[in-house]
């Protein structure tokens, strides 16, 4: 059995730690996203097909180093093609059901589970499902007691919604699925494929799972997953290896060979590997990339500092994004300002 995880995108909203790195390796917890993937993949996943484009190399060279006792096939896109498209693009590969997942979501989704409720309806397709309290901000699903969908309905008024369960991003389809899809153009899943599966085959389900779910698309849900994992863990931070702590750290997560100096707090903070940190410094809901120096009394608030970035001393920045280098060419021309409340 395969899985197919999207890996291709350029994480634009995830800047600029996406300028340096692909965003399925960005670390949660020191270790690299698409690590969670591959731990939730059941034993009856044998083969994992990843759909890269940007940044292949980083993730190919991952995976040459790490062994997760799967067969790893790189897929790469001549060009994003859409979550459709790079199904259909990894056509080859695949022998029998499969899943699809989102490289940037986080959950407590049991796989196995999802498998066995698919077999047991003999559906074409099943989509995980999460519950919202706000579904005017979603597409929510149409379903039947026995979990059968009916149709999508984009961003209903509340009064309208059919359901509180909103597409969570995780697909087990059948083979006969790529049949619907389109072969060398941008195609999408969720708007041009599932519909017509849902009128043709009246087999497309949907699964809930209880626990947690985070897309993990911008710097405030990456924040919020680190508190999220820190909670479930029940320690107060989390440090690498080689640290040198002088501070306090709350809702926190360093990275290997990090220096926090005297009298420095940390909040709600995400520190990258080879960071050194004065003292006196307070970081609240922030994020630090990767061999940063941050000078003695700085003061960020809502602030994602960008690799290799050094900031004086008595620095006081609130809401912005720290990047002075050049962007990588090819990456989409965006904004680079006041993003972390996105």
């Amino acid at each position: 059995m395969e899985a197919i995880i999207l890996a291709g995108g350029f994480g634009t909203r995830l800047r600029p730690f996406t300028f340096t790195r692909a965003k399925s390796l960005l670390p949660i917890l020191n270790k690299p996203m698409v690590s969670y993937l591959m731990a939730m993949l059941p034993k009856e996943v044998d083969t994992v097909i990843l759909a890269v484009n940007y940044r292949k190399e980083q993730i190919e060279t991952y995976f040459n180093e790490n062994d997760f006792g799967k067969t790893i096939i790189i897929n790469d896109e001549p060009e994003p093609l859409g979550t459709g498209g790079a199904v259909k693009f990894a056509e080859k590969h695949i022998t029998d059901a499969f899943f699809i997942l989102y490289s940037d979501i986080i959950c407590s989704l049991k796989l196995s589970d999802m498998l066995h409720f698919h077999k047991k309806k003999h559906a074409v397709s099943t989509i995980s499902l999460w519950p919202v309290e706000n579904v005017s901000e979603f597409g929510v699903v149409d379903i039947q007691p026995d979990g059968n969908i009916t149709r999508f309905v984009e961003k209903p008024k509340i009064e309208d919604a059919p359901s509180d369960l909103i597409n969570a991003g995780t697909y087990l389809l059948e083979p006969q699925v790529l049949d619907y899809i389109a072969t060398g153009r941008l195609v999408s899943m969720e708007t041009e494929i599932f519909p017509q599966i849902i009128k043709d085959t009246r087999k497309f389900y949907g699964y809930k799972f209880k626990g947690y779910w985070i897309d993990v698309g911008r710097i405030r849900s990456y924040i919020d997953v680190h508190k999220l994992l820190l909670e479930k863990k029940k320690v107060e931070y989390l440090s690498g290896r080689d640290c040198k702590i002088g501070g306090e750290l709350h809702r926190s997560c360093i990275g290997d060979h990090v220096t926090v100096g005297e009298n420095t707090q940390l909040e709600s903070t995400v520190v990258f590997d080879h960071v050194t940190i004065g003292k006196h410094v307070i970081l609240d809901n922030c994020i630090i990339g990767e061999h940063c120096e941050i000078g003695d009394y700085a003061t960020l608030t809502n602030t994602a500092v960008g690799d290799n970035e050094k900031l004086d001393k008595k620095t006081i920045y609130d809401n912005i994004i720290v990047w002075n280098q050049a962007i990588p060419t090819g990456y989409p021309k965006k904004q680079i300002g006041n993003v972390i409340g996105e």
